[in-house]
């Protein structure tokens, strides 16, 4: 006996208890590039099959969009870099306008794994680097000490307000562009795939679905979503929300279904 439920399933997701037995989950991102993941960890201790789907991904806009923005990249001296989108899409846009960056171009990046990427760009060692720790509060300290520049901050169409209200409350002088967009990828393979559980990151990932499966219904598959705003689309979305990570015993996504998994597999 199973619980799965087709991705389209029929019916209205019920009141009934929730904590029932999973044997298969799909995330909503991309695969791991390596094998040395938590969530092949997880699927190895309890026993579950877990794949992994990107509902959504990023396409870079046009050079004719972009001139749209009316920026002039060369007008400033540094560029806040918060992902590695942000850097190939930065790169990419250069090459199709014909611009080439100076080696005085200053760049802070949100983590060193994103200050190593420009690696694939850049000689690293002769260029002004500098990178923060995964948080942008840590990122502004660097920012600041370097006031005197003029900040190009590289972003997708969907993005927090948060680093432009932080940059502005420090009084840094910075222009926002858009260099990518954030859209539904097509899942209409998925149609007669069953899954226990789905796990949404943000947003764009539940409206996805839907774009996707409009006669979506949930039944008894269980929901995991990642973070406030994305807890929130899936509230909005009318849909039972099972599992919400982060959590005081669960910062991670994968350690808040293990404690699911704990409750609703033990003895069956």
């Amino acid at each position: 006996m199973s619980s799965e439920k087709s991705i389209p399933a029929d019916g209205s997701a019920g009141t009934e208890n929730r904590v029932q037995k999973v044997k298969t989950i799909l995330v909503t991102q991309p695969r791991p590039e390596t094998d040395k993941s938590p969530y092949f960890d997880l699927a190895k201790k309890m026993n579950v099959k877990i794949d992994f789907r990107p509902f959504i991904h990023v396409e870079g806009i046009s050079a004719k969009e972009f001139r749209k923005e009316k920026i002039n990249i060369l007008d400033h001296s540094a560029v806040i870099l918060t992902s590695r989108n942000a850097v190939d899409n930065f790169f990419r846009i250069c090459t199709e306008l014909r611009i080439t960056v100076p080696e005085t171009m200053k760049y802070f990046c949100i983590s060193e794994s994103t200050a190593f990427y420009l690696q694939k760009y850049v000689q690293y060692r002769k260029r002004k680097i500098f990178y923060g720790n995964q948080k942008f509060v840590e990122l502004i300290d660097v920012i600041k000490k370097n006031k005197g520049e003029k900040f190009l901050l590289l972003c997708s169409d969907i993005h927090k307000d948060e680093i432009p209200e932080i940059l502005e409350e420090h009084k840094i002088n910075f222009t926002k562009a858009v260099i990518y967009r954030t859209v539904c990828s097509d899942l209409s393979d998925l149609s007669d795939v069953k899954y226990d559980m789905l796990v949404f990151f943000s947003p764009s990932g539940i409206k996805s679905l839907y774009q996707n499966f409009p006669d979506f219904k949930q039944n008894n598959t269980r929901i995991a979503a990642f973070g406030e705003t994305t807890a929130a689309a899936v509230r909005e979305a009318n849909l039972i929300l099972d599992i919400h990570a982060p959590q005081p015993n669960a910062p991670s996504m994968t350690m808040a279904i293990e404690n699911y998994l704990k409750l609703a597999n033990k003895g069956r």
